[in-house]
């Protein structure tokens, strides 16, 4: 995981950086964009590169456009956006991101100056990591850039394909990511407690695979906690479940203990009569949910529990949601958990996703150590996974020219 990062690279006054962003944010029905977040993280890395006199060609997707040319995904409104954020700065948009035009704006830059790629999945070529569209896009640039940890799963021309032409590495954004999700997955303080929800037991499979090898304690919530306990022969209600994961469930629980590793399930759960936000709850046993009622957020008992498996932990990953946190009234228990986990003295991660929105939304965010951009990226360096656009990046010890 030693990659060389975008401080490693040569003099870059007067050479062509092109910098892959992850500049994918939500934009509402008149396209003005809702959350600059990400754009907002990219700009570490682009700042550094005109500081040093750069001239910085920036891509991005957006979306997933059928057709090219779709207004809706064009990332015009992002470039309007970062030339706010820039205004010392002059912020070009192409109409493209290869050709004629694309180039001509590339030799009228001065150093400092940045150019804005069109929606570069506006191709097919690029989700298919076409060998000749990357190297139109190596043609644009001296160096590469990787700095969107969101996509670095994907084996893209973007992110993978391009890196075979020019000098590859990570940019700042790319670099933490790689520092804190693979050092607590490579090199955790111990004890590691890695805090598991969601909705589906499949979508979380691999990730509990992996880490049953590497965690001291490992604490299941959100929707997949109703499968664990009818596994064990609990009565559920109307508990979302997958039948068909329950033997996997059961030898989850069994390599745990031949492992040594404690794994912490729900004692109660706050059941509601319907899945809505004005449902009539109560607290119950989980293995005792009445017929008709479902488990929607974790009880109190439980929320105790976890406090008490969690004080002592030196690091905490929180992989998914641990109740219906978009309805108030079931939000509880992500809170109660995500201040618990804030106030320990533990390298705290959550790894994207809802778990990021929740956090975000409870205005936590700023006490975790780290709180990572990928969704799909984060759960598959969580995997054992290697990814591509960052396998693709040079090594700290690679010379580069």
């Amino acid at each position: 995981m030693e990659k060389a990062n975008v401080k490693d690279l040569p003099a870059l006054k007067g050479k062509y950086v092109f910098i892959r962003a992850d500049l994918n944010v939500p934009q509402d029905k008149e396209d003005k964009i809702t959350d600059d977040t990400r754009i907002r993280a990219s700009l570490g890395t682009v700042k550094h590169c005109i500081g040093e006199g750069a001239r910085v060609i920036l891509c991005s997707h957006l979306g997933r456009p059928e057709t090219k040319g779709d207004l809706k995904y064009s990332l015009k409104p992002v470039a309007e956006r970062i030339a706010e954020l820039l205004p010392d700065v002059v912020v070009k948009m192409a109409d493209d991101c290869i050709g004629g035009q694309v180039e001509a704006l590339k030799d009228e830059m001065k150093d400092g100056e940045i150019l804005v790629l069109e929606n570069i999945r506006y191709y097919k070529e690029e989700t298919k990591n076409d060998p000749e569209f990357a190297k139109k896009l190596a043609k644009l640039a001296d160096y590469y850039v990787n700095d969107a940890f969101g996509a670095a799963h994907r084996a893209h021309a973007s992110t993978e394909g391009i890196a075979k032409h020019l000098p590859a590495v990570s940019g700042f954004l790319m670099e933490k990511e790689i520092d804190f999700l693979g050092g607590a997955i490579a090199n955790p303080k111990r004890p590691l407690t890695v805090i598991i929800g969601g909705k589906k037991v499949a979508d979380k499979m691999p990730v509990i695979d992996n880490l049953l090898q590497l965690a001291d304690t490992i604490i299941i919530g959100g929707g997949m906690t109703y499968s664990f306990i009818k596994a064990q022969g609990g009565n559920v209600g109307n508990s979302i479940v997958d039948d068909t994961k329950l033997d996997y469930c059961k030898g989850v629980i069994a390599n745990a203990k031949e492992r040594g590793v404690r794994i912490v399930f729900s004692k109660d759960t706050i059941a509601a009569d319907e899945f809505s936000p004005d449902a009539k709850t109560k607290v119950v046993d989980v293995h005792k949910i009445p017929d008709g009622w479902e488990g929607l957020d974790l009880g109190p008992q439980t929320i105790d529990n976890i406090k008490d498996a969690i004080k002592d932990s030196g690091t905490i990953i929180w992989c998914g949601p641990l109740g219906v946190f978009e309805f108030e009234k079931f939000a509880t228990g992500t809170r109660e958990v995500a201040k618990a986990i804030v106030n320990t003295n533990a390298i705290t991660i959550v790894g994207g996703g809802d778990s990021a929105s929740a956090v975000t939304n409870m205005g936590l965010a700023d006490k975790f150590t780290h709180i990572s951009t990928g969704g799909g990226a984060s759960l598959e360096l969580l995997e054992g996974k290697v990814l591509p656009g960052v396998a693709a990046l040079y090594n700290k010890k690679d010379k580069i020219k």
